[in-house]
């Protein structure tokens, strides 16, 4: 278990997530969503503290896309931009588009630095457990750094009971705990934090992600709690004072503050790779 004084003694993890899986540009002119823009993006966010970057891809036409081809351009591209500065983080997200198998599929054939797994969208169907322990085995043996999704209670409950079981492996996990995203008009406040600490059983750390316009309030409770954050236009384009963010450095730039405020230091992408690596 980590227990309080240790999670506030680690450096605060801070993560872009400049895209997602909806918006477009016409959302928010600063929306990357091409391999330049993405590295355009990852170098801001960079030197406004982030250390880790959770990417998405388009197609042509702006849509979600888990392409391969389309991970390993976007990663080579924002590679040149800030080396390794940043950890590059892809994500198994289906959007309504992917199947299970074809989520587990792509990351298997990114083999990427880092990925998150939202676990219900892989734990479906008859065959849940089987593509579980075949996917987190894999990532273990791997060594690919993985953040594991959980957007309720119930999701906390399910990961615990397939580490109990046997289906996940012991590896170094990190958690994202996901404010808001049932609630009515996707809104999050720092309160909805308490279920999700109250459920953890604290052996690995976390992170949460927040929709709406109290993200910053959220990130700098997460700061406070020995927690980790990650901002970005993917689930929030507001800052802290109600205006619309000119870009996601913006946000990344005062969650850092509020970081500092508490006394964290910033992670470094090293840090969390030796933390997770």
């Amino acid at each position: 278990m980590i227990d309080a004084a240790t999670a506030f003694a680690e450096p605060l993890i801070l993560t872009v997530a400049p895209n997602g899986a909806y918006k477009k540009r016409a959302d928010h002119g600063a929306l990357p969503v091409t391999p330049e823009h993405l590295a355009d993006t990852a170098k801001r966010c960079l030197d406004a503290g982030a250390a880790m970057i959770h990417m998405h891809v388009r197609a042509d036409d702006e849509r979600h896309s888990l392409d391969p081809a389309a991970y390993r351009l976007a990663t080579d591209t924002v590679r040149r931009a800030v080396g390794k500065e940043l950890v590059i983080q892809i994500t198994t997200e289906a959007a309504q588009v992917y199947a299970p198998d074809e989520q587990v599929a792509s990351v298997m054939a990114v083999s990427p630095e880092a990925v998150s797994v939202g676990l219900r969208e892989v734990a479906v169907g008859p065959e849940a457990d089987a593509r579980v322990a075949r996917l987190f085995s894999w990532l273990a043996r791997e060594r690919i750094m993985t953040q594991v999704i959980l957007y309720d209670t119930a999701d906390v409950a399910q990961w615990q009971s397939y580490r109990q079981r046997g289906v996940v492996p012991e590896a170094p996990w990190f958690l994202l705990f996901v404010l808001g995203r049932y609630t009515a008009g996707q809104t999050s406040l720092p309160a909805d934090l308490l279920p999700f600490l109250a459920a953890d059983d604290r052996t690995y750390p976390w992170a949460m992600c927040a929709f709406g316009k109290h993200e910053h309030a959220c990130a700098a409770a997460a700061a406070a709690l020995g927690g980790h954050a990650r901002v970005g236009f993917e689930n929030n384009l507001y800052l802290k004072d109600g205006s619309i963010a000119p870009d996601n450095a913006a946000l990344v730039r005062q969650a850092a503050q509020a970081g500092l405020d508490c006394g964290r230091r910033l992670a470094t992408a090293d840090d969390v790779r030796r933390r997770f690596g």
